[in-house]
């Protein structure tokens, strides 16, 4: 009598098993429609994106915190250009959405040192030695002041590259 009652017994612990393992699977496989892929980037750094085929048109949620580049061969460069969130779009030419995915602009590594003198902030790249840098949040008078010595910098090296007689 004792083996007639460990069979059933063993059945409702087989079919629990069985339901355990279904639920499992499809909870690990059944995503939710609305899921959407995220990118992580720092500021002032770039990541790269395979895009879909048939991509006609690509949307970004808010270009002032992330740029997109396409490139040749369905790839698409990334860029933060400021801090948040925003997402980007890939639709085809009937206008169907073939990606989505959300972009997350975080702020600079552990290179970087802030110096606070009251609210007034400076940003410095120190990686190996300290250089003044412009990052967003600096205040005012430092980042005006580090932004014209850079363009400075630039139009002279910029000027000095150009062949003789040209302007």
């Amino acid at each position: 009598m004792t083996a007639k009652n460990d069979r059933p017994g063993r059945r409702s612990i087989g079919r629990l098993a069985l339901a355990a393992t279904l639920a499992a699977f499809v909870l690990t496989v059944a995503q939710p429609a609305s899921a959407i892929e995220s990118l992580n980037i720092a500021l002032d750094q770039a990541t790269i994106l395979k895009l879909p085929e048939r991509v006609a048109t690509i949307v970004v949620g808010n270009p002032a915190i992330a740029d997109v580049a396409v490139q040749a061969g369905g790839l698409a460069v990334v860029t933060g250009k400021g801090y948040g969130s925003t997402n980007i779009i890939v639709l085809d030419r009937a206008g169907a959405v073939l990606m989505e995915r959300e972009v997350q602009v975080r702020g600079a590594g552990d290179n970087t040192v802030f110096v606070y003198r009251g609210v007034e902030r400076e940003s410095y790249s120190c990686m190996p030695t300290c250089e003044r840098r412009i990052t967003l949040g600096d205040s005012t008078t430092y980042f005006t002041a580090t932004v014209g010595q850079t363009d400075t910098r630039n139009n002279q090296a910029t000027g000095a590259a150009k062949p003789p007689g040209t302007k």
